[in-house]
């Protein structure tokens, strides 16, 4: 027993508390230094990085060499994003035109913007629902005043972190600054001297300016609210979207808020509505807010948004931060907390802020509206902005899950009721109603995911309702045709009939259900029907890819695909080829290729190096035959040669965070087999990483001898103990502990076990 004077017990305290208040003050500067690590502008311009050498350079690029990503102002997994509007390709921002294959061609010579718009998408290609809804735009009377909207105006002095954008519009330098909210946005606008500046909210403006990519209202009814307010139900894609909007910082007696249609005042009118509205009877339409402004004149904008009512879209309005400052100190603070889930520590300057970009990145989507569904009338979780799920669920949800269950838990629980409302597990899922023609892009890759929270023991998910509806999914579309003759085509899509069954008997094994896991079992092996005595896939048609971008991904049952191609060095035979090993370089596709330089492209059978989806995992399965050094090889060419920390740092489409999401994990020395609890060693590329995988303890991965040349594990130390498996548990990682690898600059084959298989 310790025995503590009179006094000595309140000093004891005094000093734990000061002890405490020291620790969180630190980790709350650690987490300021990773917010200002992150750079959002990456992505946004094609390819800069250096020419690819040694097998990074024999790799073939299919798709547009530009990360299509942009610098708006976001929450994690925020409802609502807003950025300045160029109507480029695929975002809204940039100076690019539509570009499906090579370097994106420029449809602007610099960077012009017409306003800030509400609602884009992260890094995407050609997803169709391009948002960009209720376009905000500051102008002057001497400029031309309210016929000034939709004029682009050119920008300088652009500024981004996470939750905040800035720039200065020319020639009447107007500073824009924007922040976001739970449901909404404040716009802060610093005025000239002027008899009349104002602010103008376009109600009707949606998507880009690309062929068949500009929206329009369907119907849409608008008006004014008090002085300096406004509210609107705008129609887009099938989907009522209310807006609410308050104006401040106008001198009250000399101002007031007005309606307008195509540029011009609607004078005693405070209400307006548009049935039925089309191509040929389409005009511009919203709310104007003027008034005389001096010099360094501020005004503020706040706006929310509701998918279920006029009333709700107020009470988002209302109950969001007061101001512009307070309401970009808390979006700081939660990028803060978020990012600071994960520390890494060594590396470069440059490769710390290409890790926090990406983890940053990795985080955007998809876009939480708990209780705003608007396509049931329930509240409960809903998530939007899944684009798509081919993108995200090998490496991005993944992340999401692992380290923020709350999150994971909920995004789960979106997706059953999305089943029991709409009848199948969406592909992608967008803030749209009507057939998502992403189906035929992958099939029952929610099964992985949900399988993933399943290993991962998130919480509040009721896992009879899951494996019911997983259970019935798989028969749905391309299901039925697998069920009856053991294999579909696209071909992929057995691969993921086979993966889904598997992942669905692992959830049955667990909670009893003998019957369906046994049935789902035998489905699962159907997967060797797609291969042929090559030990490749069979001819089929294969989306963004050739057979062999599909041949290697990892699958259940590694050790019979392995067999299936001969053994171990036939399997690396196999991935040598594809890896491009021996082979000469190939260039990266130009402006607008033609189809016979693709084609050509495609028939080399090549990895297609971080620059699309279909083989990311692809390295990782040399671990399976037994050749770590040879996955620490390409991994590492990846890591150095296919990301940067220039604005040009992305080799191809993000894809909702899905690319970012592999640097994330890989740069540690982890790599999730989704669907699996199965966390493949790599090659970590810091000094030292601590992550929070747990909600007590983090878990660190540490070298020894690592480096740029040393790419190489030599040993492996589990908790100071030698460890031999290539392969980490969830168990292992959420409980906390220590990875210590020790790398080295030589080839180095250092453990012969493999990742478990199931037969």
């Amino acid at each position: 027993m310790t025995i503590l004077f009179y006094g000595e017990k309140e000093r004891t305290a005094e000093r734990s508390m000061e002890d405490h208040t020291n620790k969180f003050k630190n980790r709350q500067a650690v987490a300021a230094d990773v917010v200002a690590l992150v750079d959002p502008f990456i992505g946004t311009e094609p390819v800069d990085l250096p020419l690819r050498s040694g097998i990074a350079a024999t790799w073939f690029w299919p798709k547009p060499q530009i990360g299509n990503t942009h610098p708006g102002a976001c929450l994690p997994f925020g409802m609502v994003s807003v950025m300045p509007y160029s109507g480029g390709y695929p975002t809204g921002y940039g100076c690019y035109a539509k570009s499906l294959q090579g370097y994106p061609p420029r449809l602007k010579e610099e960077l012009q913007i017409s306003g800030f718009t509400h609602f884009q998408q992260s890094g995407v290609g050609a997803i169709r629902k391009y948002y960009n809804y209720c376009r905000v735009s500051p102008f002057l009377e001497e400029g031309g005043g309210l016929s000034m909207v939709g004029t682009p105006f050119s920008v300088i002095q652009e500024e981004a972190v996470p939750g905040y954008y800035s720039c200065i519009l020319k020639p009447y330098g107007i500073r824009a600054e924007i922040t976001v909210t739970p449901r909404g946005a404040i716009h802060r606008y610093t005025f000239p001297k002027s008899r009349c500046a104002g602010i103008a909210v376009d109600f009707s403006h949606g998507g880009i300016e690309i062929e068949d990519g500009r929206t329009i209202p369907l119907r849409a009814e608008y008006c004014l609210q008090e002085t300096f307010g406004a509210e609107a139900c705008v129609t887009m894609e099938g989907l009522p979207i209310r807006m609410s909007v308050d104006a401040s910082g106008f001198d009250t007696h000399s101002t007031a808020g007005s309606l307008w249609e195509d540029g011009e005042i609607l004078s005693g009118q405070n209400e307006k509505a548009y049935e039925y509205m089309r191509e040929s009877t389409y005009v511009p339409f919203g709310v104007c807010f003027r008034g005389p402004t001096e010099e360094e004149h501020v005004v503020e904008l706040k706006v929310a948004f509701s998918f279920r009512s006029r009333k709700k879209a107020n009470e988002n309005r209302s109950s969001s931060p007061h101001d512009f400052s307070v309401a970009r100190r808390i979006a700081k603070k939660d990028w803060e907390e978020r990012l600071d889930r994960i520390r890494v520590q060594g590396g470069t300057l440059a490769q710390q802020r290409t890790f926090y970009t990406a983890f940053y990145h990795s985080l955007i989507k998809p876009s939480e509206a708990h209780n705003e569904s608007p396509f049931w009338p329930w509240d409960g979780p809903f998530f939007f902005d899944f684009s798509t799920l081919w993108d995200m669920y090998k490496t991005q949800l993944p992340l999401v899950l692992s380290l923020f269950p709350d999150e994971g838990a909920a995004i789960v629980n979106a997706m059953l009721t999305v089943v029991e409302m709409e009848g199948n597990f969406p592909i992608g899922y967008r803030l749209a109603r009507g057939y998502d023609r992403f189906s035929h892009q992958a099939s029952a890759l929610g099964h992985v995911v949900i399988a993933d929270a399943f290993h991962r023991r998130l919480p509040g998910i009721d896992w009879e309702r899951a494996l019911t509806l997983m259970s019935k999914d798989l028969g749905r579309e391309y299901g039925e045709a697998f069920f009856q003759d053991g294999v579909v085509h696209p071909l992929t899509h057995t691969l993921d009939l086979a993966y889904g069954c598997f992942c669905t008997a692992a959830i049955a094994t667990e909670i009893g259900d003998t019957t369906v896991a046994a049935q789902m079992l035998e489905y699962a092996s159907q997967w060797k029907n797609a291969f042929d005595k090559t030990g490749l896939l069979r001819d089929s048609t294969y989306y963004e890819g050739s057979k062999y971008n599909y041949s290697f991904r990892l699958l259940h049952d590694m050790a019979s695909r392995i067999s299936l191609a001969g053994g171990d060095t036939a399997f690396v035979d196999l991935l040598d080829t594809f890896f491009g090993y021996a082979a000469d370089s190939v260039p990266a596709p130009g402006v607008s290729p033609c189809r016979t330089e693709m084609a050509e492209g495609e028939l080399l059978g090549r990895f297609e190096g971080f620059n699309n989806e279909p083989d990311m995992e692809s390295p990782y399965a040399y671990i399976y035959a037994g050749r770590h050094d040879r996955a620490c090889e390409v991994i590492r060419a990846g890591l150095t040669q296919c990301y940067g920390d220039s604005r040009g740092g992305l080799v191809g489409n993000d894809d909702s965070g899905g690319m970012s999401s592999w640097y994330v994990w890989s740069a540690l020395g982890l790599f999730p087999v989704a669907g699996q609890d199965v966390f493949l060693i790599g090659s970590p590329l810091f000094n030292r990483a601590e992550v929070q995988f747990g909600p007590d303890q983090a878990f660190a991965i540490e070298t020894d001898g690592g480096g740029t040349e040393s790419s190489y594990i030599q040993s492996v130390l589990l908790d100071g103990k030698p460890f031999k498996k290539p392969y980490l548990c969830w168990r292992d990682l959420c409980s906390g502990g220590t990875l210590s690898v020790k790398m080295t600059s030589t080839p180095t084959v250092w453990t012969q076990e493999r990742p478990p298989s199931v037969m």
